[in-house]
Order: structure tokens, then sequence, then C-alpha cells
């Protein structure tokens, strides 16, 4: 912990925790925080071998409402960002990739957030192993449809996508 950290965690929960407290910053001052610690994740940039990305819709219950969104998932403790890009690839879309180039790394809320998201492309997208025992998580309800890539940045321009990091991502492409 840096020097002049005094933190406590008020809240622990499945996905993130939260610390408040005081923290010296570089000026030497103290200041009253509050950051929401959250494991890295992974975005997916599925591309099936036609040149379509893969988007699932998906209820949000912070803004409650059905989004579209690139797939996306939180690594588990002691996995690798490479792994976990392929897990979720085939919890979300039910596909296997053959190929994962990772392309770079964000932090989408620094001002009170420590999640990084790595960003993915996703080829070579096959049916998984037999013995495969990825699933949707308990509470998603998941449904993968592939677009044009054309017509994916044309939904992001429409309004049809909202959610952040899949506008971003699309711009990727």
């Amino acid at each position: 912990m840096p020097a002049g950290a005094m933190m406590e965690t008020v809240y622990r929960g499945r996905v993130f925790s939260v610390e408040v407290g005081r923290r010296r910053f570089p000026n030497g001052r103290d200041h009253e925080v509050a950051i929401v610690r959250h494991p890295p994740s992974v975005v997916l940039i599925p591309i099936e071998d036609d040149g379509r990305v893969m988007l699932i819709r998906q209820y949000r219950v912070s803004v409650d409402r059905e989004l579209w969104e690139l797939p996306a998932g939180s690594l588990d403790p002691g996995e690798s960002a490479e792994a976990a890009a392929a897990r979720e690839c085939e919890e979300e879309i039910g596909l296997a990739p053959g190929k994962i180039e990772r392309l770079r790394a964000l932090f989408p809320a620094p001002g009170f957030c420590d999640e990084e998201l790595i960003f993915f492309r996703l080829s070579d997208l096959r049916a998984p192993d037999a013995g495969s025992s990825a699933r949707p998580d308990e509470d998603e309800d998941i449904r993968p449809q592939p677009f044009a890539v054309a017509e994916a940045k044309a939904m992001v321009a429409r309004g049809d996508i909202v959610d952040l990091k899949t506008a971003y991502a699309l711009t990727l492409l």
C-alpha cells in the first residue's frame, strides 16, 4: 500500500469491492478517496470467417434494458487474459477461438475504479471441444448475433449501441 494510505474495505461483493479512506497524493497532500476494486476484464471482438463481428444482446439490470454489446468478462483469480478471452468466448457465444490477438488495454474509469479492460480480436471460431463445460453465468441471458462490421459501426452512430467498451472496440476494426 502506498505511503500515507489508510484504506478500509466497506463493501465486498461477487464482482468488485469498495475501499474508502485517505490517500497521500504525489504532491504530499492527503485526500479522502473511494476506490472500486475490480479484477481486470477482457473485451472480445469475435470475427467470423466471413468477416462479420459477433455481438450479444443481453439485459443489464443497472440500466434496466437490453443492450447490444461485445462479449466480455472478468478474469478469474490466477487466470491469464488470453485464457479468460477463450473462456468468455465459449461461455457467451458458444464458439472457441482458434486465434487470439491481444490489441490493447485501457482503464475505462480511472477516476474511481482500477479495472483494466484488455481488448482481443478472436478469429478462426469453431465449435468447442466436446468436453467443454463453458456456459453463460447463471445471471446472464445472452443471445449472440453476427453483424457486418459496417452495420455494427452504424449501430453505434445511430445510438443502437450505447455500451462504451463496445463502441470503442469497434473503432479497432
